[in-house]
């Protein structure tokens, strides 16, 4: 992120307007004249330095002014070492307490260029993915939104990530309802029963995390790419010469827009998108402090951004992959990431209310359905409620938020 001094050398000051109490409330109505709130002061609130709620005050207030800090944290990527456990998502030993996502290891492209490895056919591509996982959610929503069925067939693992990483469902699973949740359908994979199957048939000496999404020729029996964001971008231009008009004329990374869209991904993936996993997965009080301040300052800079743009979409009227990339975060956010993540300096829906309605405008109203179509709430609280045992041991699973997310034209009420 980039920060702003004013005269005196500091980043400007914010008011921020926070519940103390849980007397009830009609609605919720945040104060944001700026998109920073103080370092300092949310370390403060972290530690118990907040005004104490009575019954005799149904409703206080704390304003917060301070001068924001700012303080860097270590991110790096790594591969797993032959001892590591697919759960352990700090390296044993580490002292920094830090998670540090894995590179993604198959990087090769769908493309048109004369004697491509992998051209743009159609139905010669399979897609694996996970409703749980937001990586796998940005290219669900993607390949929807391009119109893609019959150029790319997908199905869905079961929601449950154990010590040998995702699984396909049995015909005995009655716990994780959605479309193509199916074991493997591919010919000759019949007998895989985990996604690490297919990464062993690929490459027998893999030694990385066995990840959603998982681009797949059907054709040569191997993966074309396991990174998110470049599966992203494939989906939006590479079958273009054979789509429609209404939808080849999609595009989620326009020229006019790429210096803008790819600065806003940094910040976004590092503090937001990869920011609530750095947070909830920290092993130490420090790491888990650093993470989830900045994990809130990106928040409330975007805040600022969709208060004050034209809307309905981050960028004006042109829906981007900066869309979908924020998107598959801020939907999990209030029903996982606030309580599994210990993300609860705010929640969305009564904290940032730009956001909130940008959120439910993509998932109510957006014609393509490809948001609300592509959310399965089911397995995306189950997968972390109940994956992730060194978080949540007993592993359950919370009833709230209710709804999962709000009608368009509802606001939070206390009953």
């Amino acid at each position: 992120m980039h920060f702003r001094p004013n005269s005196q050398g500091t980043a400007g000051f914010i008011t921020k307007q926070i519940y103390t109490s849980s007397a009830p409330l009609t609605s919720v109505s945040v104060k944001r004249p700026s998109w920073y709130l103080s370092r300092l002061r949310i370390v403060e609130l972290i530690r118990g330095y907040s005004a104490v709620a009575s019954a005799s005050t149904p409703r206080r207030f704390v304003k917060l002014n301070s001068d924001l800090q700012r303080i860097q944290g270590p991110f790096t990527q790594r591969r797993m070492a032959a001892n590591d456990k697919i759960t352990n998502w700090v390296a044993p030993g580490d002292k920094s307490g830090e998670f540090k996502r894995q590179a993604s290891s198959f990087r090769d492209w769908i493309s048109d260029a004369p004697d491509a490895k992998f051209p743009p056919e159609k139905g010669r591509y399979h897609l694996y993915v996970s409703y749980a996982c937001p990586w796998a959610h940005r290219t669900l929503i993607a390949r929807k939104l391009k119109g893609l069925e019959e150029f790319v067939s997908f199905s869905v693992v079961h929601w449950h990530m154990g010590d040998k990483g995702w699984r396909f469902p049995t015909a005995e699973d009655k716990d994780a309802a959605g479309e193509n949740v199916v074991p493997d359908p591919l010919p000759g994979h019949e007998s895989f029963t985990y996604l690490r199957n297919l990464y062993f048939k690929v490459e027998p000496s893999y030694s990385g995390r066995f990840t959603v999404p998982v681009l797949f020729d059907k054709k040569t029996d191997t993966i074309v790419n396991n990174e998110s964001s470049e599966i992203l971008r494939m989906f939006s231009t590479v079958f273009n010469a054979q789509l429609p008009e209404e939808y080849a004329k999609i595009d989620l990374y326009p020229k006019n827009l790429r210096a803008e869209i790819d600065e806003v991904g940094t910040w976004t993936y590092d503090d937001i998108n990869n920011g609530v996993y750095k947070s909830g997965f920290a092993t130490t009080q420090e790491a888990y402090e650093r993470n989830v301040i900045k994990l809130f300052e990106a928040l409330d800079k975007v805040e600022e951004k969709m208060k004050n743009g034209k809307g309905p979409y981050y960028f004006g009227d042109v829906l981007t992959e900066t869309d979908v990339r924020l998107y598959v975060t801020i939907v999990r956010f209030d029903p996982v990431y606030v309580q599994h993540f210990k993300c609860n300096i705010r929640d969305i829906r009564s904290g940032y209310p730009a956001i909130h309605k940008w959120m439910r405008n993509l998932y109510w109203t957006h014609p393509s359905s490809a948001f609300k179509d592509t959310t399965n709430f089911l397995h995306i609280k189950n997968h972390y409620t109940k994956s992730h045992t060194q978080i949540n041991p007993f592993s359950i699973c919370p009833v709230g938020p209710l709804p999962d997310i709000l009608p368009l034209e509802e606001e939070v009420r206390c009953c």
